[in-house]
């Protein structure tokens, strides 16, 4: 009996990041092999665009965490995922790879320590600015988390909607000014329930819109999760 395929760490089985998984994922951002830009992506702002690669990298690590071979997979495509990211901006920008390394270069501070990676911060009069951030994301394997149904696809077509309604400040359900956040559906078929099933609010009013986010507090996005939110939306 063949055990060279076998799942498992020291005689027992384990979790793993199949190579084709891998390999698939990479195609996404690649052309004939190589890594490249992302056109459809050029007429976000700056921000959605680094901030949606790092949410979308971060979707597959967080998905495979348990994977004994998380490092070595992953670490291919973070690097595909860079450099169609530097492409990306780069056309956007009409400028070289290299520029978009010196304008938004950085040095992320994590709790694993120091990672070299991009960012970039929009001000804001008087209060904390709004960043993102490209890189920074550990890959070192935890048993102490847990599993999403599926990674989160990000690319759905509100990305710079999205920075204007964060800039605004304003919980989308509550009318609250505090700790304003995005939350984010994978589709809006998503949103659909059984029959004879009441829809939260929030459900409602995404599906109203036909939005794949919306802005809340933090409080509200708790609810949501927690199955707690039926709160009024406010008018458009």
């Amino acid at each position: 009996m063949d055990h060279s395929k076998r799942r498992s760490t020291n005689g027992n089985i384990g979790f793993k990041v199949p190579a084709e998984v891998t390999r698939e994922k990479c195609r996404r951002y690649q052309r004939r092999g190589k890594a490249v830009h992302r056109m459809e992506c050029t007429n976000d702002a700056v921000f959605s665009i680094i901030a949606h690669y790092q949410q979308e990298f971060r979707g597959v690590a967080e998905y495979y965490r348990m994977a004994f071979n998380l490092s070595p997979q992953l670490k291919r495509l973070k690097w595909v995922m860079e450099q169609s990211l530097t492409k990306t901006l780069a056309v956007k920008l009409r400028c070289k790879v290299t520029e978009i390394y010196k304008r938004y270069g950085a040095i992320i501070t994590t709790a694993q320590g120091p990672y070299k990676g991009l960012m970039v911060k929009i001000e804001r009069e008087g209060k904390h600015p709004l960043v993102a951030f490209w890189g920074g994301i550990s890959l070192k394997r935890r048993m102490d988390v847990k599993l999403v149904e599926d990674p989160i696809p990000v690319w759905n077509g509100t990305h710079t909607e999205l920075v204007q309604r964060m800039l605004a400040e304003l919980c989308e359900l509550c009318g609250s000014e505090r700790e304003v956040e995005i939350h984010h559906i994978r589709a809006l078929k998503d949103l659909k329930r059984p029959k004879g099933v009441e829809r939260p609010t929030w459900v409602k009013t995404m599906a109203a819109r036909k939005r794949k986010t919306l802005a809340v507090c933090k409080q509200c996005h708790l609810d949501i999760h927690a199955g707690r939110s039926n709160r009024t939306p406010l008018m458009e």
